[in-house]
C-alpha cells in the first residue's frame, strides 16, 4: 500500500504543484472570507500591525517629501497607485493565515523565515512585475498631468487646481485610464501571491490562474475589488493610519478567498 506523503511547506517544494479548477463564488462567500480575515487579525494582531507599518510609514514618508517640496499635487497619482503595492506587502499575512489554518507554530521568526525564503522562488519575479506596473502608472499619471497643466503656472491650492476645468477633465481622463489598468492588474494578481506562497508554480502561471478565477466569477470578484478599493481609500484618508486595520484584515481575507477559489487538493 502506497504511503501518502504530506505536502512540503512553502519554499521547500521542488516539483510543480497541480492547480485545481477555479471554484464558483457566491456573495455570501465574500462576507465569510471578510469575517475570517477579521478573525485572523484579532487572533494575531501583532503580525498585521508589523506588516502594515512598512506600508503606512512608506506613505507618510512620501507625503512628507512632497509636502516639503510644496508639490502635494504630485503625491495624488502616487497615492492613487499606492494600493498596487498592497498585495506584495500582505505576503507575510498570507503565511500567518496559513499557519493559523494548519495549526502550525506562529512566531515572528518563523513567519519572516518563510517570507525571506521566497527570494529563491517566484515571489521576487512577481514583485518586479508589481513594481513595474506601479512605476508605469506613475509615468502615465505624470504624463496626463503634464498634458493638462504643463503650460499652466501652478497657483492656488491643490484643491482649487483639481476643481478647475482642466483639473476636472484631467481627473476624468485619469480615472478612465487608471480604471482600465487597475482592472487588468487586479485580475492578474488578486490570487497570484497567495498561490505562489502556497504552491510551486511560476509567476506567469499564477497570473493566468488568477485571471481565470476572475473570469469564472466576474460579479463576485468585481464586488471584492470594490470592497478593497473603498476600504483602502478610507484607510488612507486619516494619514494612512486606517491601513493598520484595513491592510491586515483584507490581507488575511485574501488568503481565505484564495482557499475558496482554489481549495487544497
Amino acid at each position: 500500500m502506497t504511503e501518502i506523503q504530506p505536502d512540503p511547506p512553502p519554499g521547500l517544494a521542488s516539483q510543480p504543484s497541480p492547480i485545481p479548477e477555479p471554484q464558483s463564488l457566491a456573495p455570501a462567500d465574500l462576507r465569510q472570507v471578510l469575517a475570517l480575515g477579521w478573525r485572523d487579525f484579532t487572533r494575531a494582531p501583532l503580525y498585521g500591525l508589523v506588516f502594515s507599518a512598512v506600508y503606512v510609514l512608506g506613505g507618510l514618508i512620501m507625503y512628507a517629501i512632497f509636502s516639503a517640496a510644496a508639490a502635494e499635487y504630485w503625491f495624488i497619482p502616487i497615492a492613487v497607485g499606492f494600493p498596487i503595492l498592497a498585495p506584495f506587502a500582505a505576503t507575510g499575512l498570507y503565511e500567518v493565515s496559513r499557519r493559523l489554518e494548519t495549526g502550525e507554530p506562529l512566531s515572528l521568526r518563523s513567519v519572516f523565515a518563510i517570507v525571506f525564503a521566497q527570494k529563491d522562488r517566484q515571489v521576487p519575479s512577481m514583485a518586479m512585475f508589481i513594481l513595474l506596473v506601479f512605476m508605469f502608472w506613475v509615468f502615465i499619471a505624470h504624463t496626463i498631468f503634464a498634458l493638462f497643466f504643463g503650460l499652466t503656472p501652478i497657483t492656488g491650492s491643490t484643491l482649487s487646481m483639481l476643481l478647475s476645468a482642466n483639473g476636472l477633465m484631467m481627473l476624468l481622463v485619469g480615472s478612465v485610464i487608471g480604471g482600465v489598468m487597475a482592472a487588468m492588474f487586479y485580475a492578474l494578481t488578486v490570487v497570484s501571491l497567495p498561490l505562489l506562497l502556497d504552491r510551486e508554480v511560476d509567476f506567469i502561471t499564477a497570473m493566468i490562474t488568477s485571471f481565470g478565477c476572475v473570469t469564472r466569477n466576474p460579479a463576485a470578484m468585481i464586488g471584492w475589488a470594490a470592497l478593497i478599493a473603498v476600504a483602502l481609500f478610507v484607510g488612507m484618508v486619516p494619514l494612512f493610519l486606517g491601513l493598520f486595520v484595513v491592510l491586515p484584515v483584507f490581507g488575511h481575507a485574501t488568503w481565505h478567498l484564495y482557499r475558496r477559489l482554489l481549495p487544497p487538493s
